[in-house]
């Protein structure tokens, strides 16, 4: 009877999850599909040259500041504090009043490191991209100094949307990343017209501002109060355990924008338009982590940090690995398909205005090296956020330490021969090791043989994968005959045809193999069709 309620607890948990997965996933399609229309209007404009070199490079520090304090450190804190006071039976308040405190210092912190990158902004231009010519340099630094003040709009938002998640409102808070990218375009579209290239700049605040806005809003909706008088935030314990928990997790938060500011420098020295080729390719495979790590991982982490601190380790593992094998279970085709349809892809996306043919393929070909890796970026998200969880920050700060170590290391030896691709592959080899190591020791840390079931989960997908690659590729070159590159009807025939072949190829191949996601992905859809008595019946027949 125990046991079986265990499972009916681990089975909600686990719909509930599927289901804030996809209110999330469907924005974050939302988001990254402005994302490249914002990208495309970008190479539209201005091709991948000094302009767009200077604009991706002056994002550089601001984005760390804001991943450095608040992205996943905030939330790998917060969220299990804050969680925590809200279950208890009188704790609303008392969750107000630690929000607001952890809000307080969070914006201050933010505002006193912006003010810094904005008086220094010449000194660290220079060293994040020494390779920049002096022109280029000023340009950087005068964008940098304008983009400083969005961290501050997007700190506090942060802080708002950790209450929202915490309240599983996952709704509006999928929607702000979409008003980010409409004041960002906004900016390129219109802002430029009137006050040149700054007007990219002042975009990027707008956009903030507008994230910033919403989160105001729909807070009321759960009625949080601010409660920034009732006690001073540094003698609230839980802010300072908050604060002591972020420490390690802000490296470990802000290792792909360590990662980004290490392309930064090494693109710098690169031939024009390197910063930029590097950043379109990064933005395409980065649909996929939108679409399906980044919704899973955030959706699964209120529920892992409720089983760990209630201390049902095995609904705790339960949960963490079957949202594990249904990332998997997306990611890794997809990225296959992203690998073989890569030129097609790029094409469509960028392929307009001043982007060049030579901008394409470089591009395409980047975007190629990445995909590679796009599955083990993918659950980088769930399984650090299975440590912080457990509130261990410190495992994955160790890891991302390393990894990105061994990422500069690998450049500075490939560099010289390989320019840009040098970059990627040791973009993709790091992602890679990063999500290895990771898996290795949580799996250390909880043993169970649920992991078990993962890795051969696993096996299956990539036996799957193998036949969806071979099946998009000559389903690719067959259309290649009837639908031509050189035409933008032949190129979307081309990615939409086989890509469908793809995708068929993948769902058949997991069908016979019985593997539990696509059994999930039928019952879904028999639901959706013919309602939940279909599903029961069948249940029936095979307990029969």
């Amino acid at each position: 009877m125990i046991a079986n309620f265990k499972k009916t607890i681990i089975k909600s948990s686990r719909e509930s999850i599927a289901a804030a997965a996809a209110i999330v996933a469907f924005f974050g399609i939302l988001s990254r599909l402005l994302g490249v229309v914002r990208d495309r209007v970008l190479a539209g404009q201005f091709g991948a040259g000094d302009t767009l070199d200077a604009y991706y490079a002056a994002f550089r520090l601001p984005d760390l500041t804001f991943e450095l304090l608040v992205v996943g450190a905030l939330a790998a804190a917060f969220i299990p504090i804050f969680s925590k006071l809200i279950a208890k039976e009188d704790g609303h308040d008392d969750a107000c009043i630690y929000a607001s405190g952890v809000l307080t210092v969070i914006v201050f912190s933010v505002a006193v490191l912006a003010v810094v990158g904005m008086v220094f902004a010449p000194f660290f231009i220079h060293i994040m991209a020494p390779g920049f010519p002096a022109d280029k340099m000023a340009d950087t630094v005068r964008l940098s100094r304008i983009m400083f003040i969005s961290p501050i709009f997007l700190s506090a938002s942060a802080v708002l949307g950790g209450v929202l998640v915490s309240f599983r409102r996952f709704l509006i808070y999928s929607m702000a990343p979409i008003f980010y990218n409409i004041g960002i375009i906004i900016g390129a579209v219109f802002f430029t017209k009137y006050i040149g290239l700054i007007g990219l700049a002042w975009g990027v605040i707008f956009g903030a501002i507008l994230h910033f806005v919403i989160h105001i809003v729909a807070v009321r909706s759960v009625h949080f109060r601010f409660l920034f008088f009732r006690e001073m935030p540094y003698r609230n314990s839980d802010v300072r355990k908050t604060i002591a928990l972020m420490l390690p997790r802000m490296f470990s938060s802000a290792s792909n924008q360590l990662s980004l500011l290490l392309v930064t420098f090494f693109a710098s020295t690169l031939a024009s338009g390197s910063v930029t080729i590097f950043t379109f390719a990064n933005n395409v495979q980065s649909v996929v982590l939108g679409l399906i790590g980044v919704p899973f991982a955030l959706a699964a982490f209120p529920v892992l940090s409720n089983k760990f601190a209630i201390g049902d380790t095995e609904a705790f593992t339960g949960v963490l690995s079957q949202t594990l094998r249904r990332i998997l279970y997306y990611s890794v085709p997809l990225s296959m398909i992203f690998f073989v349809l890569r030129e097609q892809i790029v094409r469509i996306v960028f392929g307009t205005g001043q982007f060049n043919l030579e901008n394409t393929i470089f591009t395409y070909q980047v975007l190629g090296i990445l995909c590679i890796s796009l599955f083990a970026q993918s659950v980088t998200p769930l399984l650090a956020r299975g440590f912080y969880a457990m509130q261990d920050t410190k495992t994955p700060f160790y890891i991302a330490l390393a990894s990105q170590i061994l990422n500069a290391c690998m450049i500075v030896v490939l560099i010289r021969d390989m320019k840009i691709y040098a970059i990627a592959i040791a973009f993709s080899i790091t992602a890679v090791i990063n999500a290895g190591l990771l898996f290795a020791y949580l799996h250390r840390s909880i043993n169970d043989g649920e992991y078990r079931d993962t890795l051969r989960t696993f096996m299956q997908i990539l036996i799957a994968t193998f036949v969806t690659v071979v099946l998009t590729f000559f389903a690719r070159n067959i259309l290649g005959y009837y639908l031509p590159l050189r035409y933008v009807w032949g190129v979307l025939g081309q990615l939409v045809g086989a890509g469908s072949v793809g995708a068929i190829s993948y769902l058949f191949v997991t069908a016979v193999f019985g593997v539990k996601e696509f059994e999930t992905i039928r019952k879904k859809i028999i639901i959706r069709i013919f309602g939940r008595t279909q599903v029961a019946s069948e249940e029936q027949n095979i307990a029969r």
